[in-house]
């Protein structure tokens, strides 16, 4: 049986995080993983009416849940917001192709860039608790974003 959370907002909701706290979120999950981590499965439970549940099951992110939940914990919002940021981003970052030039995956590491981890800690989720790939890439595309 997994463990439930019962989230107090909508996925559309998610409150914005500061990017450092998404990128120690990477981090914290990068060596979860590299330290083969294993984690339950999670039930997230969203408000509203009705409610929207969602079960993450999936290997990977299991393990890198269980690291957020021990170094920040999952029983507040923000931890959550962290968690659930950290998951969409991971997902587009695996389906949009375009995205390729703001990160770079190696064995040292993962390089964000920094205009990606900004808008990642503050664009809004869809209803899945993903995000949409067509309105990240007109906020990575405004010129204000692009100057350090």
């Amino acid at each position: 049986m997994p463990t439930v959370y019962a989230i107090p907002f909508r996925p559309e909701a998610t409150p914005s995080v500061a990017p450092r706290a998404l990128l120690s979120a990477w981090d914290m999950a990068r060596d979860a993983a590299a330290a083969a981590l294993e984690g339950p499965p999670r039930a997230f439970r969203f408000a509203g009416d009705p409610a929207l549940d969602l079960l993450l099951e999936d290997r990977d992110a299991c393990c890198w849940a269980q690291a957020l939940d021990r170094h920040i914990g999952l029983d507040h919002a923000e931890g959550m917001a962290i968690l659930l940021r950290l998951l969409a981003l991971l997902e587009v970052m695996g389906r949009a192709p375009w995205m390729r030039g703001l990160f770079d995956i190696g064995r040292e590491g993962t390089v964000l860039h920094p205009d990606l981890l900004r808008v990642a800690a503050t664009h809004p989720l869809d209803a899945a608790a993903r995000f949409d790939e067509e309105g990240l890439r007109h906020r990575l595309a405004r010129p204000s974003l692009t100057t350090p």
